[in-house]
């Protein structure tokens, strides 16, 4: 009967499993945990290369880097909890990073300031100012109504007719600025009426239920 990890190698990695040899950098980890708290949550296998192969690891090494990741590397910190196992006598980490209930979740980067992740397939990348937005009003409670016959309604038609826009598109067509059309679209976006997608780092958006 094949173990846990087994079960989650043969997965392969994505937007919710990432696989690390070791953790060589408290940073780097950080950078990875974060993008899972912002995203929908994942899990870190420590003790397991890129290609699936199951080396193992110290884990009382390897837990103490994870606990220096979330706790000072990442700001807000970002909750996790371990587990072990055995895999034919090598020990391998999984690390669960749940959704978290502060974001957005920054990880400190070379140049010693916090920057924003999220998981796009099995990358970690820099979140665009307008999802950043969006986590914060979602955290903050702040309603949102839609103004019927207004600027959102028009990116709404815009949206179903295209099937996916950017926030350049939508400034040129209705000959907005950029500031003013990042916030209705974070308001759409909390009203469940479009949805952000990251593609080759570019940002769009669609309409729910495309």
């Amino acid at each position: 009967m094949k173990s846990r990890v087994e079960r989650l190698v043969e997965q392969g990695e994505g937007v919710s499993l990432d696989f690390k040899q070791c953790i060589t950098s408290a940073a780097k980890i950080a950078k990875t945990m974060v993008s899972f708290a912002n995203t929908e949550g994942g899990t870190l296998l420590i003790g397991v290369k890129d290609n699936g192969r199951i080396c193992g690891v110290r884990s009382e090494d390897e837990l103490h880097m994870l606990h220096m990741a979330a706790d000072f590397y990442s700001k807000p910190v970002v909750p996790f909890q371990v587990e072990t196992e055995e895999v034919n006598g090598k020990t391998v980490l999984m690390a669960h990073v749940p959704k978290g209930p502060d974001r957005p979740y920054s990880a400190k980067g070379e140049d010693d300031k916090f920057w924003v992740y999220v998981r796009v397939y099995d990358n970690s990348i820099l979140a665009s100012k307008t999802t950043v937005d969006f986590m914060r009003q979602e955290r903050s409670g702040r309603s949102v109504k839609l103004k019927m016959g207004g600027l959102e309604e028009q990116i709404l038609k815009f949206a179903a007719e295209s099937g996916k826009i950017t926030l350049k598109q939508i400034c040129q067509k209705f000959n907005v600025g950029r500031r003013r059309t990042s916030r209705v679209l974070v308001d759409l976006m909390r009203l469940d009426l479009l949805r952000s997608h990251t593609f080759e780092k570019e940002e769009y958006f669609t309409p729910v239920g495309h």
